[in-house]
């Protein structure tokens, strides 16, 4: 069976979507016929969404913070781009504070900003682990 022209014949019976909707039966739905009520999705493609979504937070940070990759030491950098895959760039630019400590090296600094915001009621725990993932950069080199 050639598997390029059954894509092409599902596509063209079951349309494209790239948002959920709601199918003829009422089920969730996305891409091509996915139910997502009955079916879901597997672990490994919520890992390659995850992992997609990761690449996106990265590239908005090399856009809006070219330094972050040459300056942050790896805990430092893994907790921004946590912020910035939870608030995306725009809300993330609201941390200016945190985001002139990182840029200083004043990690523990940065820890303080992040956790004096309105965003750690919102994430909780969430906030305390960035945190503290940008206190054990101190005295790391990148």
């Amino acid at each position: 069976m050639n598997r390029d022209l059954l894509q092409e014949d599902l596509i063209l019976d079951e349309g494209i979507r790239l948002k959920p909707y709601r199918c003829t039966a009422g089920k969730l739905t996305i891409g091509v016929g996915r139910n997502l009520d009955d079916v879901g999705i597997s672990r490994s493609e919520a890992t390659l969404l995850l992992n997609a979504d990761i690449s996106t937070a990265e590239k908005s940070l090399d856009i809006y913070y070219p330094w972050w990759r040459t300056t942050l030491p790896e805990p430092a950098a893994r907790a921004l781009v946590n912020m910035a895959f939870n608030l995306g760039a725009g809300r993330l630019a609201g941390f200016k504070g945190m985001l002139s400590a990182l840029k200083c090296g004043d990690y523990n600094l940065a820890a303080e900003e992040c956790l004096d915001s309105k965003w750690r009621q919102q994430v909780g725990d969430r906030a305390t682990r960035i945190a503290a993932l940008f206190r054990s950069a101190a005295g790391e080199d990148k």
